[in-house]
């Protein structure tokens, strides 16, 4: 699976092709239904956030520039952004608890998930995992639960500057360690 192949089958997705519509969902949808899973923790919540990222997709294919970054990344941070937006509405159930990375490690009964993509988020996962407990807290908090850093300075109890410096150096690592996997097997 690669960024091409995606182009391609959204290239037909704008035309209106149905098959190649189900084989972005059938390549991608794993790893969405996990992203908002985490997110939302309820599995219904997660499916209507999976259905209404495709059905933007489905949309909107026309207008998706590949120049601004990758269908998958797309995909990903519109799932984001759907899942925060109705965690925080009014009415959602809360739950309180520290920010895991299991639904990511090991997707759930029923969910599509290729070889390539387990062996990403498990790459992923290993790569937060071996960051100082610090900087994987204040990247999940700001991932998973959408806290701006000042937010985040707050829950932690962490001078802003130094919150950002952490950010920063755990991003740093992150790029550094995964950044072998990512070129191994491509041409330079």
């Amino acid at each position: 699976m690669d960024a091409d192949s995606d182009l391609a089958l959204l290239v037909h997705v704008a035309r209106g092709d149905r098959e190649a519509f189900a084989s972005l969902y059938d390549r991608h949808a794993g790893m969405l239904l996990a992203i908002a899973q985490r997110i939302l923790q309820e599995r219904s919540a997660a499916e209507a956030v999976l259905h209404d990222v495709f059905l933007e997709l489905w949309r909107s294919a026309r207008e998706l520039d590949p120049q601004r970054g990758s269908l998958r990344a797309w995909l990903a941070m519109r799932t984001r952004s759907r899942a925060l937006d109705r965690h925080n509405a009014p009415g959602f159930p809360r739950r309180e608890g520290d920010v895991s990375l299991e639904p990511l490690a090991a997707p759930t009964d029923g969910e599509v998930a290729l070889t390539a993509e387990r062996a990403e988020a498990e790459a992923v996962r290993r790569a937060l995992l071996g960051l100082p407990d610090v900087e994987r807290q204040a990247l999940e908090l700001g991932f998973f639960q959408g806290l701006s850093s000042a937010q985040i300075a707050e829950r932690t109890d962490t001078p802003l500057g130094a919150l950002r410096t952490r950010v920063a150096a755990a991003l740093e690592k992150l790029r550094r360690t995964l950044q072998p996997s990512r070129t191994r097997g491509r041409a330079p």
